[in-house]
């Protein structure tokens, strides 16, 4: 444990932002499944707007500062190459 005042402040804080960021990592992987879930059963519409959500999520939690924008963009890239690869 830190000695110093504003050092001990900071680890409280530092807990409390780690509490609230996981809670957006996982709302994002619940995101990536649904899209998942809905690709699978063939429902196309389904999987574009559970892909349109994703993306959203993915972009609101890169700007809050959740996860890095290159982290976002390549999971988003991701998405959408498995949208587009099931058309085929």
């Amino acid at each position: 444990m830190a000695n110093i005042k504003s050092q001990k402040k900071r680890i409280l804080t530092n807990e409390k932002a780690r509490q609230r960021n996981q809670g957006t990592v996982s709302a994002l992987k619940t995101q990536a499944r649904k899209f998942r879930e809905a690709l699978s059963s063939g429902d196309r519409a389904a999987a574009e707007a559970a892909l349109l959500a994703a993306c959203r999520a993915y972009d609101k939690a890169a700007a809050q500062g959740v996860i890095h924008k290159n982290n976002a963009a390549n999971h988003k890239s991701q998405l959408r190459r498995q949208f587009n690869s099931s058309a085929a």
